[in-house]
Formats: C-alpha cells, structure tokens, sequence
C-alpha cells in the first residue's frame, strides 16, 4: 500500500488522522501514520506547549499541523475588542434563552473565564503566528483547511523544507491551491465532518486528480476502514485524510456525553450546519443545530461572529453535560462525519490503523484475484 507520498511525509501507511487531540495524532504517527493537530483553537503559546508534547512522545515519527483561514471574514477590518459590537442583540437573547429551555440558568451562564479569542485563529495574520511557531518544530507538514494559503505561509514552509497541503471541496478550490504553489491536495467529499462542500467523495476524488495531476490528492469524508481506502486509492488518491474515526478512539479527548452519541448514532444523525461557525460545517444533529436552524431562529452570523457569539455557551452547555443536566446533555454536539454511523466501539487509535491497513489489503488482494459473480 505504499504510495509516492509515504516517501514525501516519511510514513509507513499512506494515512493521514486530523485531530485536535495531541494523544491522537501522537499514536498515530508512532503507528506508522501521520498525525495532523488541529491548532486554530489554540493561542501561540498553547501550540508551543502541545508540540513539545508531541515532539517527545512521537519518538522522531513525522507530524504535521492544521490551520485554518478563510479568505472572507466578517468585520476583520474591525479592531479584535470590537468585534463583540457587531453581534447583534436578537442573537444573543436567542443564546440565553436557548439555554434556560434546556435548563441552564442564568446563573450557571456567567462564567467568568474569557471567550475563545477567533481573531488568533481564523485571520490570516493569527494563522501565520501559529505558523511560526510550528516551524520551530520538526513538523513535516502544515495545513490549511478552509481557502488558500497566504503566500507567506507558503513560502515560511518551503524556507523550512516543509510540505504544505490545503482542503478542497470542488475543482475551482483545487485550481486555486495549485496555483497558491501547495504541494498536496486534500479533496473532502460532502460526507466529511466540519467544514464540507457539495459534492460527494465518490464523484469529487477522481475529479480533483485529473485536475491538479501530477500533485498527490490524498481523499477524505466517509473514511474510516480499509474498504473506504481501497476505494479512495482507486478513484487515484494517493493517501486518506481522516478525521471522524479518531473521536471514538481511547485517546481522544471527546466529551464523554457526545462520545455517547457518537457510538449510538446512524449515518444519517448528522447535519451541515453554520451554527458553530457560521459556515457549513457537518456535526452530530442535537437540540442546538435544530434550533439554530429551525423557524425561531434569527440565522446564524457569518464566521468570525458565529463562534464569538456561541463559544462561551457551548462551554456552559459542556460543564451543564459533564455535571449531569438533560437539557445540556441534548443541546451538546461536535463536528463528526457521515461515518460515525460505523463507530460503534472505542479502540486504541493504533488498534484502528493497523485494522483500516489489514482491511485494505484484504480488500485489495480479493479484487486482484478476480470477483466471484
């Protein structure tokens, strides 16, 4: 199963996990992998602090890291405090009111600890500091996950000898990368969780080879065993981007609420909805998304207003959840794909690459011996 792109990440097995727990893509690497942190959630100095961890548990094994910078943001020409003014009122009286339905008193809404800075991770200037301080790092790879990367994130990659790979949705995203100089391509189908275009993995993977060809497309949504792989090497992928399989393993940092939901739930449980982040992104259906999205609803705000807006709840919603509150407990979610439908069991995130490598070359080896009819 070796591909052209193990020689590029120095990696045994053509699989690439996106996580944003440090434990994940350590034990990913370390199983012959490569693990990819999510970091736009963190400041500077809390990267710093994750890729030292992992710089010593990976034991030399090759990792990268994933930003994200869209090319439109909402109110960026604004100063970061004044943000916070462009939300409207009617949007936050939906906020509290959509917690006390559910139970969570004002008085359990006045946490003290300061809302999630977006303006760190989500421009392109914050991008480029978490940058920085991945590359004083032995990362192999930096990602973007939502646009073009800036040319100066390119170039401070390549100046390091560093590989750099951006998500597409659809062929017009692919073009652009290419010509933004990225030096793999990640074409996630709409069956993937977080931020997904329109098209399906099927029809999208095959259509982003011929079009950025001869740079490698590693595949990604609805993968999450040998068959999918063998699937996504056959439509041309050179590797797999996976994401979704990793929150049901032993070290994921999943809530244990929503880790829950994830084992319980269909293929069909799952939503594109802007209500985290107020762009499409796919995420276990709860009592929020159905609020957010149904008739009562004032809309979600555009990125970066939408996090700002809702990040202090959601972490009310996640002490209300651990703390046993049922209307907590139906409002909680995260980002998952398609495929948790097929996450049934937590399983070491080594157990789970060396099972997705056997089943595909089972899968491979039946169909090189000819299938029965």
């Amino acid at each position: 199963m070796r591909t052209p792109i193990c020689d590029q990440l120095g990696i045994e097995f053509p699989i690439v996990a996106f996580s944003h727990c440090r434990d994940v893509v350590a034990a990913v690497s370390k199983a012959g992998g490569f693990g990819v942190l999510g970091a736009t959630t963190h400041t500077p100095e809390q990267l710093d602090v994750e890729l030292r961890w992992i710089d010593e548990a990976v034991e030399g094994k090759p990792y990268g890291v994933d930003v994200l910078v869209p090319q439109k943001l909402s109110g960026m020409g604004e100063p970061a405090g004044a943000l916070g003014d462009l939300i409207p009122e009617e949007h936050r009286q939906f906020v509290d009111r959509l917690l006390v339905e559910h139970g969570i008193e004002p008085s359990e809404s006045t946490g003290d600890e300061p809302a999630w800075d977006v303006t760190i991770g989500l421009s392109a200037g914050g991008a480029l500091r978490l940058i920085e301080v991945s590359l004083a790092h032995p990362v192999r790879l930096v990602a973007n996950a939502l646009g073009p990367p800036p040319p100066e994130m390119v170039d401070m990659a390549h100046d390091r000898d560093v590989l750099v790979a951006a998500l597409v949705g659809k062929r017009e995203h692919a073009e652009r990368q290419q010509a933004a100089g990225v030096d793999i391509v990640v074409a996630q189908g709409y069956e993937a969780g977080g931020h997904t275009g329109e098209v399906a993995t099927m029809v999208l993977v095959p259509e982003i080879v011929d079009t950025v060809a001869p740079l490698p497309v590693l595949a990604a949504g609805g993968i999450a065993g040998g068959r999918q792989m063998a699937a996504a090497m056959a439509l041309g992928a050179q590797g797999v981007w996976t994401g979704s399989v990793w929150l049901t393993t032993k070290e994921a940092e999943t809530h244990p609420v929503v880790m829950e939901k994830f084992l319980a739930a269909g293929s069909s449980d799952t939503v594109r909805s802007r209500s985290l982040t107020g762009k499409p992104a796919r995420q276990l259906r709860s009592a929020w998304t159905d609020a957010w999205d149904g008739p009562g609803s004032p809309g979600p705000l555009p990125m970066p207003l939408q996090p700002l807006l809702v990040e202090a709840a959601r972490r009310r919603i996640s002490r209300a959840a651990t703390a046993g509150s049922p209307g907590a407990q139906r409002l909680i979610n995260y980002f998952v794909g398609q495929v948790v439908g097929s996450l049934q069991t937590v399983k070491p995130a080594r157990q789970v690459v060396y099972e997705m490598v056997e089943e595909y070359v089972g899968t491979v080896t039946r169909l090189s011996g000819g299938l029965e009819t």
